[in-house]
């Protein structure tokens, strides 16, 4: 699958290819979807965490949501949860320059050091970037640049965790599994709404 996800629509019917197999009627954990002005993004949640929140690209999307679901060990259905329903109210006032930062219930299930580098990424402020270098640096690892560029891109949570925030250490905008235009728009957006 490649075309693009337009709508909720869209998403509902792509759901069986992206995941391989049939929603779960019974399913704990609900794909909803959420605009943004970036595209529609799908949030993976269950009634206490997020375990997942990506831009509906199919590619990385489908990948990502068999993931989350491995695991949290729980089958996935089409729907919606408190949880999403909060995160598309954090992200509608983060694009509407109301908020810059996200208090949600995150799922964090990478290993150790790809949960200390997402931690660490939550706390470089909006209207801020980074070195991938500087990154290693913050988390005790100078000589693991390479590593930490790899947690950023098995990120799970788009925006909210804010990985587009970290680029080359020449200022240039490098990887960002949403795209590089996302990226620019997401850095150019917060240096207008947010930068100190």
């Amino acid at each position: 699958m490649s075309a693009a996800l337009e709508d909720a629509q869209d998403f509902r019917q792509a759901l069986p290819a992206l995941l391989g197999q049939a929603p779960a009627p019974d399913a704990r954990l609900l794909a909803g979807w959420i605009d943004t002005p970036l595209g529609g993004m799908v949030a993976l949640a269950d009634d206490a965490h997020l375990h997942l929140l990506e831009f509906a690209d199919p590619a990385r999307l489908g990948a990502g949501l068999r993931r989350a679901a491995r695991r949290a060990r729980a089958a996935i259905g089409c729907g919606r949860t408190a949880v999403t329903d909060r995160a598309q109210a954090q992200l509608s006032a983060y694009f509407s320059g109301r908020c810059a930062g996200f208090e949600l219930p995150l799922a964090l299930s990478g290993t150790p050091f790809q949960n200390r580098v997402w931690q660490d990424l939550q706390q470089i402020p909006a209207g801020r970037t980074i070195s991938y270098a500087e990154l290693a640096r913050r988390i005790g690892r100078p000589t693991a640049i390479r590593a930490v560029a790899r947690a950023n891109g098995a990120n799970p949570f788009a925006v909210v965790i804010p990985c587009h925030r970290v680029i080359g250490s020449d200022g240039a905008l490098t990887g960002y599994g949403g795209g590089l235009w996302r990226k620019q728009a997401l850095i150019a957006h917060e240096s207008t709404h947010f930068a100190a």
